[in-house]
């Protein structure tokens, strides 16, 4: 009965409408669950009840940012892979076209008290200007604005980076399909990227891997920034070996986009920074899309990252991080 609920939540906060209980009974029996519409009714009077959904009348109902919370918490084993499955959904999803420079990509949105954004630009700058940040470009969101599932509290601004699975849809929509293996934290040394310290694979884990290492305080952006010796977050993929020449093409068109993430591409069945990959796959090591925020965590400007995978944005609605200072004194 709980997963049936969850999976009534998890439908409602993946959709913009409110959704009555005719096309919530399809997609949860779509996607294997024996349920009827009368039972769905039932669970809608309960989740009601809880404030968990709001009852828009014939329209049907919404999630409410109490029912949220409650899928975040709730069945942590069952979100186990969930991360996963979001960043295939994600990248299915997002409509930009490299060629046309036009469409939605993929964002994180992270938020932080509006009096912190005066001294958290210079920061976000620090990183940009380092290139260790998903390319160049950047939004900002003032309270009240909701992207996805998030809503920016009153007293509050929204930063939004880039997240680097853009790249996985971008390749996808070149015909090269992606696995993401792993978020990671990698070393630097006087500059160069060196090798993984450390490895969370996105099967495995119910939360963002930079959200995990940020939080633990294992990064070292400020070092990364200011001598080159430090961890910043990067991720794995691996593509078919055929692709290669491909890869290599869109990473320089991205880069022409402003949307440059590649680190590094590896050669068919060779270890790429000390990873083992595969006969008839190389390695690529993508930027992580929350490094721009994560040194604000290490300067003590407290980051709510509700938004890994927040979402899905226009790429026009992004703007080069040049141009901070002057958004932020709008908001500001």
């Amino acid at each position: 009965m709980e997963k049936k609920r969850l999976a009534i939540l998890r439908f409602l906060s993946g959709t913009d409408h409110p959704q009555a209980s005719p096309a919530i009974a399809e997609h949860l029996i779509a996607s294997g669950h024996d349920i009827s519409e009368r039972t769905i009714r039932l669970y809608l009077k309960e989740l009601d009840e809880e404030g968990l959904t709001g009852n828009r009348g014939k329209r049907g109902r919404t999630i409410t940012d109490k029912g949220i919370s409650e899928l975040a918490n709730a069945r942590a084993f069952d979100k186990v892979g969930y991360l996963a499955a979001k960043i295939d959904r994600m990248m299915y999803r997002m409509t930009f076209n490299l060629r046309e420079q036009k469409g939605t990509v993929v964002i994180n949105v992270s938020i932080i008290a509006g009096d912190k954004l005066g001294i958290a630009v210079p920061l976000l700058e620090s990183v940009f200007r380092a290139g260790y940040s998903m390319g160049s470009l950047v939004t900002l969101f003032g309270p009240g604005q909701r992207i996805g599932e998030v809503t920016i509290p009153q007293d509050c601004v929204g930063i939004g980076t880039v997240c680097s699975v853009t790249v996985n849809g971008v390749l996808l929509s070149e015909g090269i399909p992606t696995t993401s293996r792993f978020g990671g934290l990698l070393e630097l040394r006087s500059g160069k990227y060196t090798r993984f310290v450390e490895l969370i694979h996105y099967e495995g884990t119910t939360l963002d891997p930079l959200e995990v290492f940020i939080r633990s305080r294992m990064t070292d952006y400020f070092g990364a920034t200011t001598t080159g010796n430090g961890r910043i977050g990067a991720s794995f993929r691996e593509v078919p070996a055929e692709s290669r020449a491909g890869v290599v093409d869109i990473a320089e068109r991205l880069e022409k986009a402003h949307l440059s993430g590649f680190i590094s591409i590896g050669w068919p069945g060779q270890p790429l920074m000390e990873i083992p990959v595969g006969d008839g796959r190389i390695g690529i090591v993508v930027i992580g899309g929350l490094n721009p925020v994560a040194i604000l965590e290490e300067k003590g400007i407290h980051v709510r990252f509700t938004g890994a995978l927040a979402g899905l944005l226009d790429y026009e609605k992004l703007f080069h991080y040049r141009e901070l200072a002057d958004r932020a004194s709008v908001l500001l």
